[in-house]
């Protein structure tokens, strides 16, 4: 008997924890009877048809999540939870958790709490009293799961879980390019390390090596001008491309030859994983999530955080190929610990 699911992602912007959202309740639905409940109006409701098909078999209810009609959100909630008979909610973040909580006083729904980003501590009773409500905190790596256990207030039947994001392997077809080729995706913000990996690709211009940079991803809002400021200050800024948000980002995966992310701290960055699945040499620094991939056994380079001489002397290497990587083995880690299989299991273990 399937599982009955509401999938709670209460932001209506455009960012990587609204797309876990949308392929979360996709990759369980052949197993659950996913409710997908999103804010009214934002990115998830309005490409909803676009996700999912009739087939799918998920329910799409969208709610204000506004601060006005904090009361009625209570209730239309308790409403759909009752209407679907729900037995379990995972819920992205930990904004607006509040209405979960009044809406399940009475119940005994497990609610998941489902993390990709790193959290400040939780203070004071209100506080204490929701999260001490949750059943299970999942978190996608070993950072965001000890930031957890370190932060949240715990009740006697809370729980933690591990569960990796699943990486879905690509097979691109690589194009021969004339120069060298680097890529970095991800919304254009002062902690994704763009302007630490344009600073990074000046050691290359003074040994004479051609090149283009790829930057594939929108701006945060508010960051276009200082970014734009800094970028024509670039006396390289031609070989610097920016793309801006696109829907063929595998098209400039299969360009690239390196990818060059110097981000000051992930989650788990869905963007990285995805370059060493396909292939690429890759660069990070050394903080938040990607020592442990190291750990997991991926080959890469990983570079003393924020420093960017550090960063122009291993990229220099990089690029004149004195650094030999087992892409190959990077694929396998992602077909084993990354896989579909590996994260639903996981799921389903934990949900009534």
């Amino acid at each position: 008997m399937k599982k009955n699911v509401a999938i709670f992602c209460p932001s209506g912007n455009f960012g990587g924890m609204e797309l876990d959202t949308v392929k979360l309740a996709k990759r369980l639905s052949p197993y659950c009877n996913i409710v997908l409940v999103t804010k009214k109006g934002g990115f998830i409701e309005q490409n909803f048809d676009k996700y999912f098909s009739k087939d799918d078999g998920v329910v799409l209810k969208s709610l204000s999540f506004k601060n006005f009609s904090f009361l009625n959100t209570i209730i239309q909630t308790k409403k759909l939870l009752k209407k679907y008979d729900i037995k379990n909610i995972i819920y992205f973040g930990t904004s607006k958790l509040k209405v979960v909580y009044f809406a399940l006083l009475g119940t005994n729904i497990n609610l998941i709490a489902r993390h990709g980003t790193t959290r400040r501590e939780k203070k004071g009773f209100f506080n204490k009293l929701i999260y001490s409500r949750i059943d299970y905190h999942i978190a996608i790596c070993k950072h965001l799961l000890n930031n957890i256990k370190q932060i949240f207030p715990f009740g006697k039947q809370t729980k933690t879980c591990l569960i990796y994001t699943s990486i879905n392997p690509k097979n691109l077809n690589k194009q021969d390019n004339k120069k060298l080729t680097f890529l970095h995706t991800g919304r254009i913000s002062e902690g994704k390390g763009q302007v630490d990996a344009i600073k990074a690709c000046e050691i290359l211009v003074q040994n004479g090596i051609d090149f283009e940079f790829f930057l594939v991803g929108g701006y945060e809002k508010g960051y276009e001008e200082e970014f734009t400021k800094f970028y024509n200050s670039v006396e390289y800024k031609d070989k610097i491309k920016l793309i801006g948000f696109t829907n063929e980002v595998d098209n400039y995966l299969s360009k690239a030859d390196i990818f060059l992310f110097p981000s000051y701290g992930e989650g788990l960055s869905n963007s990285f994983l995805e370059a060493l699945s396909v292939g690429l040499k890759c660069l990070s620094y050394d903080n938040t999530s990607f020592p442990e991939l190291k750990e997991l056994g991926f080959d890469f380079v990983l570079v003393k955080n924020k420093n960017i001489d550090k960063l122009k002397e291993e990229l220099l290497k990089v690029a004149k190929n004195d650094i030999i990587f087992d892409l190959g083995k990077n694929k396998e880690i992602i077909e084993t610990m990354f896989s579909q299989e590996n994260e639903i299991k996981k799921y389903l273990e934990i949900l009534k």
